[in-house]
Order: C-alpha cells, then sequence, then structure tokens
C-alpha cells in the first residue's frame, strides 16, 4: 500500500489550493528542513515560485528535484518549456534527453523533445516522439495537434489532415485546431474551407490570431485593401501579425510603412522566442576555424566514401534563403525520376557524429584529422549511411503519405533533393561523404534576398534573420566561406541564376536537367500544378507559374539597404550583379 504525503505536504496543498502561497511556502520549507529530498515538497516550493514569477527560483528548484533518484517526471516536464521559452534550446534538448533516459514512457516528455526537433527541422524525429506519446498516453489534444502541425510542416497535409480531424472530434471549438487546420486548407488552395473553419473560430473566440489567418487568406485571394484593414482593426500586433501588415503595405506599394513593419516585427519575433540573437563574433570565430583546417592540403588528404549503388542520390540545392531553392526542388520534383526531400538536417549532422566517433580536446573541425590515420578512414563511410538512414526513414513516411505504397521513396528514382537553407557551411562535410554528389547552387540579387528574408520569419543561419545587420553581416560570412571552400576543394557546382531562370524557364530548365543527366520532361515547367505542398514561406509562390514580379524587389527598398552596399559588394561581384546591383547574365 503507497504512503500517503507527508502531513506538511498535505496542508501546503490544502493551502496552494485555497489561494494562500504564503502559508503554501511555510509547509513546505518547514519539511524540507528536514527531508530536502521530499520531491512532493519540493513540488510545491517550485509550484510557489511559478505561481509568483520567479523564473530562476523555479528553475533551481525543478533542478534539484531532478536530482533526486529516482528523479519525478513532472520536474522534467516543467522544466523543459521554461529553458526552451526563455531562448535556452540547447539546454532544453538535453534535459529532455535526460527525461526520456529517465523514464523513457514519459509520454509529456515525447512531445516536448518532440517539439524541439520540430523547432530543429528535425521532422521525421520530432514526428516520432509525437506519435510515441499518442501510443503511451491516448490521443490528447496537445499531442494530435504537434503531429499535425509536425505533418504539415513536412508538407504531409492528408495525415496532417486527419489528426485535426481527431483533434476536432475531442474538442470541437479548439480555437488552436482550428485555426491550424484553417491554415491546411488555405496552404492546399481551398480557401472557401479555410474560411469556414475560420468561421466556426470566429464563433468560439474574439482572437487575433483568427483576424489575421482571415487576412492572409484575404491578400492570397487578391484582396489586399480588405486584409489589411482587418489587420488594423486587430490593434496591438504580435510578431507574426505585424510581419503580414508589412506584407500587405508592400504589395499595395507603401514601401517605407512596410519596411518599419519589417523591422519592428523581428524585434517582436525575437522577443517572442526568448530574446534570441545573432552572436556575430561567434559565428566569425567557428567560420575561422573551418577556414583554417579545410585547406587544399587537408582535403586531398582526407578520405572520401565510395558511391553507394543501387539507390537513388542526393541532390543538394544550395544558396541563400529566399533566393529560389524552393522553386528549383519544385521543378526538380515534377520529374519522374527525382523525389522532394525537402528541407533534411542530416548534412548538418555530421559535425555532431564526427565528434562522437572521433572525439578530441580540440573539437570540430580538428578532430577530422584522425582520419588521416588508416584506422580511422572508415568513419568517411559511416558519415554517408548515416545520412542515407536518415534520409531514407524520412523520405519513405513521405512517400506513404503521397499514396506511394507501392514502392518507398528509395525506389525507383534516380535522386532526390536536399535543400536545407545553408549546408553549404558544411560543404567539406559534404564533399567527404558524396564526393560525386550533385550540387545545384542557385544565386539570386542578394538585396532581394535580404528583403525578402526582413519579410518572412526565418531561424535559419544562427539566428540572423531577425536584423538586417545581421542578414548582410551572415550573408557576407557565408559567401567568404564557400568561396575559400570552392578554392580549397578545386571544384565547381552548378550555378542557376534565379533572374536568368524566371526569365527563361525553358532553356534553363534543360540546362538543369542535362547537368543532372536527365531526360527533359515537361511536367517540369508546369511545377506549378503540383499537388505537392512546400512546407516553406515560398507554397505559395511555386503554386504560380513562373513570373518575373520579384526581381529587382531590392530597388524599392533601395534607401534602407544603402548602408550595407560597401559589405555586400563581394557577392555583387562574385554573382554578376555589378556595383550598382543591376543583375546580370546567367553563369
Amino acid at each position: 500500500m503507497t504512503a500517503g504525503p507527508h502531513p506538511l505536504v498535505a496542508r501546503g496543498r490544502a493551502a496552494l489550493q485555497a489561494g494562500d502561497l504564503a502559508a503554501t511556502s511555510a509547509a513546505a520549507e518547514e519539511r524540507l528542513r528536514a527531508h530536502p529530498h521530499d520531491t512532493d515538497a519540493l513540488e510545491l516550493r517550485y509550484l510557489v515560485h511559478h505561481q509568483r514569477g520567479e523564473r530562476e527560483k523555479a528553475v533551481q528548484t525543478l533542478q534539484a528535484a531532478i536530482a533526486v533518484t529516482p528523479p519525478p517526471d513532472w520536474a522534467f516536464n516543467d522544466l523543459i518549456p521554461i529553458l526552451f521559452g526563455a531562448g535556452h534550446r540547447a539546454e532544453a534538448e538535453q534535459v529532455a534527453r535526460a527525461a526520456l533516459r529517465a523514464n523513457p514512457r514519459n509520454a509529456q516528455a515525447h512531445n516536448l523533445f518532440g517539439t524541439i526537433l520540430s523547432e530543429l527541422n528535425d521532422l521525421p524525429s520530432g514526428e516520432r516522439h509525437f506519435r510515441r506519446a499518442i501510443e503511451l498516453a491516448g490521443p490528447q489534444l496537445p499531442f494530435l495537434q504537434n503531429l499535425a502541425l509536425n505533418l504539415l510542416q513536412q508538407g504531409r497535409t492528408d495525415e496532417a489532415d486527419s489528426c485535426f480531424t481527431q483533434a476536432a472530434r475531442l474538442a470541437p471549438a479548439d480555437l488552436k485546431t482550428l485555426a491550424h487546420w484553417s491554415k491546411l486548407y488555405e496552404v492546399r488552395g481551398d480557401l472557401a474551407r479555410a474560411g469556414s473553419l475560420l468561421d466556426q473560430a470566429q464563433a468560439v473566440s474574439s482572437a487575433k490570431e483568427v483576424n489575421l489567418l482571415r487576412a492572409g487568406y484575404l491578400s492570397r485571394a487578391g484582396k489586399t485593401g480588405e486584409a489589411l484593414a482587418l489587420i488594423d482593426a486587430a490593434g496591438t500586433l504580435n510578431g507574426d501579425g505585424q510581419l503580414e501588415r508589412g506584407r500587405l503595405l508592400d504589395r499595395l506599394g507603401r514601401y517605407d510603412e512596410a519596411w518599419s513593419d519589417f523591422v519592428v516585427a523581428k524585434r517582436k519575433l525575437a522577443a517572442e522566442a526568448g530574446g534570441v540573437t545573432y552572436q556575430r563574433q561567434a559565428v566569425e570565430d567557428f567560420f575561422a576555424r573551418l577556414k583554417q583546417f579545410f585547406t587544399r592540403e587537408r582535403l586531398e588528404l582526407l578520405p572520401r566514401a565510395p558511391v553507394r549503388e543501387g539507390m537513388p542520390q542526393p541532390v543538394f540545392i544550395i544558396g541563400f534563403p529566399r533566393s529560389g531553392t524552393t522553386l528549383v526542388e519544385q521543378i526538380l520534383a515534377s520529374h519522374p525520376l527525382v523525389h522532394a526531400g525537402g528541407e533534411l538536417t542530416f548534412i548538418g549532422e555530421l559535425r555532431a557524429l564526427s565528434l562522437a566517433l572521433l572525439p578530441s580536446a580540440a573539437g570540430f573541425p580538428d578532430n577530422l584529422a584522425e582520419m588521416f590515420a588508416a584506422d580511422r578512414q572508415h568513419v568517411v563511410k559511416l558519415f554517408r549511411d548515416h545520412y542515407f538512414a536518415r534520409a531514407e526513414e524520412a523520405l519513405n513516411r513521405r512517400a506513404a503519405e503521397e499514396g506511394d505504397t507501392g514502392r518507398g521513396a528509395m525506389e525507383g528514382f534516380r535522386f532526390f533533393t536536399d535543400k536545407m537553407p545553408f549546408n553549404e557551411i558544411w560543404l567539406p562535410l559534404l564533399r567527404m561523404a558524396f564526393p560525386h554528389a550533385k550540387i545545384v547552387h542557385i544565386v539570386r540579387h542578394p538585396f532581394d534576398v535580404c528583403v525578402s528574408m526582413m519579410a518572412n520569419h526565418f531561424t535559419h543561419g544562427f539566428n540572423c534573420g531577425y536584423r538586417i545587420e545581421d542578414i548582410v553581416h551572415h550573408l557576407s560570412a557565408v559567401h567568404d566561406l564557400v568561396e575559400h571552400y570552392r578554392a580549397a576543394l578545386g571544384t565547381a557546382d552548378f550555378t542557376l541564376k534565379y533572374e536568368t531562370l524566371v526569365s527563361n524557364q525553358e532553356a534553363q530548365t534543360r540546362r538543369l536537367l542535362d547537368y543532372l543527366g536527365l531526360p527533359f520532361d515537361a511536367a517540369c515547367l508546369r511545377f506549378h500544378e503540383s499537388r505537392r505542398y512546400a512546407p516553406t514561406p515560398s507554397y505559395a509562390q511555386v503554386t504560380q507559374k513562373m513570373n518575373t514580379q520579384s526581381v529587382d524587389r531590392h530597388a524599392r527598398y533601395a534607401r534602407h539597404l544603402q548602408p550595407f552596399h560597401a559589405q555586400m559588394a563581394r557577392i555583387l561581384a562574385t554573382g554578376g550583379y555589378g556595383s550598382a546591383g543591376a543583375p546580370g547574365d546567367a553563369t
């Protein structure tokens, strides 16, 4: 028979229920003086700190509870979201892993870890933890909602639709379900169904989120003025709402007001994410270490993995965010021999894998020097196989959802795409694992990239996307690093200029397919007819025919971008845009 709580704990719980925090605290502290490891008393202490808004003290109490053997699930489950919400995402991830080590049947820990992995863009792994949470605790509303959002981010809209349906059965009037469910139908282009779901949400709540979503749908339907009026009537906006307002002002030609909204929105979004910042010096130091280690001499000595035959090979689509990488992937995915992979995190994972397999006090990338020894050269094959194992699992799940029941994603295709933003910083690792891989480098006017990054919410690139100063710095730093790699690697990737592609679609598409050794297929010219949902901010654009509307968008914001021309000079010159920033000819 399980013993009940200590009388002091029982007294403290009664006081807490009555709202008497002072009496609750007194009872908890009296118990902890005699028994400092009583987790029931620690929970009371934590709840007092939490309700008083004493975040640091709450964290310390949760950590004390976790140090008890065995640690209670509730301490992990409360500490993880506190750390994550405060922007301490790496620490939150480690606590989530510890929670699952302590109790692999902790459903909420699976749910929280799935959320962290999804935020890190490891969507397949996040999905598995959401599904495990449901297996352990049943189809609870937050678990179904999180799984649905994860599947939607993967582009698996049918499965996401099923999850939202189950969530709506559990709570028909839940605002979060109705709002995100409407988003699913919006990305499918079914604006009538999206609007109907928003009407249901409006009936149970006057939340601004509903009006913000409705404004987005009105904008997509071409009713920009109505959309702006709806947002303006909402009053104070959160970061996403402010961004949407800026995009509407941009469409109306009110560019100075739009830029002001972009700047304010990014400041709000950074604060909402726990005060995240771009660590400029840390980026410069890390890139300097990469340049110092990855010289031509070392790269010639580092081993390369042989091609793994009998399976499709990755096509790496690299380039700055908003440079046209989603467009190029949609073109290639329209070919019957190419499977869309989307943003795969797996090349970036090779850094951590190398540290596990080649531990060194010097850290990465210097630990790779271990592979100069013959008994460590096999590690490069493990890099390749790790990538393939992760990709196969992710793509097979997606193929099954798309109705490809007769074959997996690795069957019958020659290539699959990987368009993870800023993958180019890992080019040496990529070339070690896949020395013969096809790499398509998309180039777009860097100031058009800047404007588009300011107008959309991005977390890629060490959190560079929250300020124009940081965007410019990071684009310049990545460009310089890639130029160093090109000189050291002695190889050239296939360069495709966005402006040339949109102005001469068929010729550039044929050129791209020739590079991959694929026969021309007219479906690649009709990429906009694909039912595939591209889960990026470009999802709406790639459902439209090729057009030049976004070319030279930066000219509308020349006054705001002028201070950064000197920093961008090298990128402009390399891309063939000239000192004045005019688009050049195709390379």
